[in-house]
């Protein structure tokens, strides 16, 4: 498995910019158009907040440098390019179990069922390859869905680039990257906010806080 490092000034990167989406959906019809997907869009929108925003957040894949999708699949079905683009399962070894489906910490594998194969977001790499933008980011109005280097990003956008996100203890570094406010924030933790579940401390043998 490759862990090389991305994300050199003269290479492309892929970015999302959440605060951007409009919730158009135009990238999640792109999706399908891409010549490896088969006629499926394997991005879609998530509700950042149903109860108190109508904000919008674009689902591609991460394409982590050590993806637990890969990890968890016990057909080995799940490889990843020398350039880091994590790719769908390949078709004669994926046995449908969904373990990616369930393992990945963003929630973007799917399992389809008219193929009876695993499918994600692999960055449109019939046309990155050739030096070309992935279909979403090509059509997307608001640039929320971004292609292109560095520097370039640099030189006409706001905010800083981050690709580090803990999820509990599990630390990711993706080869996509996320816009945000403040550089020097660290990782970007997922969870914060939410309740720690049981899965965290299983058998109660962490000590827990007293409050008085």
């Amino acid at each position: 498995m490759r862990t090389g490092q991305f994300g050199i000034d003269d290479n492309p990167v892929f970015v999302i910019d959440q605060s951007r989406c409009i919730g158009c959906e135009a990238c999640v019809q792109a999706c399908a158009e891409c010549g490896t997907h088969r006629g499926q869009s394997l991005i879609h929108l998530e509700r950042v907040d149903r109860a108190t925003s109508t904000q919008t957040a674009p689902m591609v894949c991460m394409h982590c440098e050590d993806p637990t999708c890969a990890q968890v699949c016990p057909a080995d079905a799940i490889k990843q390019t020398e350039d880091g683009i994590v790719q769908s399962a390949l078709k004669p070894r994926c046995i449908g179990c969904s373990n990616c489906v369930l393992a990945c910490p963003f929630g973007v594998p799917k399992y389809v069922a008219d193929f009876d194969q695993m499918m994600k977001c692999d960055m449109c790499t019939d046309r990155t390859s050739e030096g070309l933008t992935p279909m979403c980011a090509s059509v997307c109005p608001s640039e929320a869905l971004w292609y292109g280097t560095i520097e370039e990003f640099r030189d006409t956008r706001s905010g800083s680039l981050f690709r580090d996100f803990l999820f509990g203890r599990q630390q990711v570094r993706t080869k996509v990257y996320t816009v945000i406010d403040d550089a020097l924030a660290g990782p970007i933790d997922a969870l914060a906010g939410t309740q720690h579940s049981w899965l965290d401390d299983p058998f109660g043998l962490e000590p827990t806080e007293v409050t008085s």
